[in-house]
């Protein structure tokens, strides 16, 4: 992404949409990943975050729409590779930071609630004095989501994907 990039570039309906309908194909995937752009928010944050959760939000409705019942079996993570800084620029962005959120959300998901320790944004919680601090790893949720999802060890999910020893994340998923 670059700072100009305002947003994606398919239309989110239509991506949310064409996801549902792979995967309710009989012998279709059980996996989807779409990828969005335009996040990278060094400059005029407020008013792209507006535009993008917007987009996220249409999207995950056009997917949960086109699944029908099948939502009910569905788990989605939405996450990103790198966080955010805490507080904003000189230009109303923020940049590149250390921790970050990621949702997971879906009707197989035991939701409503908050997995990880929430260390807040006063000056004295924050890593090194400007980014949130990181409580819990994104690769032990993907391993503890994608292998109670889909009955895989999760442990396993972590040994084979990631290549190493983690502990991932539990009771994230109805059973």
């Amino acid at each position: 992404d670059v700072a100009g990039d305002a947003g994606p570039k398919q239309d989110p309906v239509t991506m949310g949409s064409m996801a549902a309908d792979f995967l309710k194909l009989p012998n279709g995937p059980r996996i989807a990943m779409i990828e969005t752009g335009g996040w990278d928010t060094h400059v005029g944050q407020n008013g792209r975050l507006k535009v993008q959760l917007g987009a996220l939000d249409r999207m995950l409705g056009a997917l949960k729409a086109g699944l029908g019942k099948d939502w009910a079996f569905t788990t989605v993570l939405v996450a990103t590779e790198f966080g955010r800084t805490a507080a904003a620029n000189g230009t109303g962005g923020t940049d590149h930071g250390t921790a970050t959120s990621a949702m997971l959300i879906g009707g197989a998901v035991k939701g409503g609630r908050i997995v990880t320790d929430w260390p807040g944004l006063g000056q004295a919680a924050l890593y090194q004095q400007r980014d949130l601090k990181p409580t819990a790893e994104l690769d032990a949720l993907i391993a503890g989501a994608a292998g109670e999802s889909l009955g895989i060890e999760p442990g396993l999910v972590g040994r084979k994907v990631f290549e190493r020893e983690l502990k991932p994340m539990s009771g994230l998923i109805r059973t």
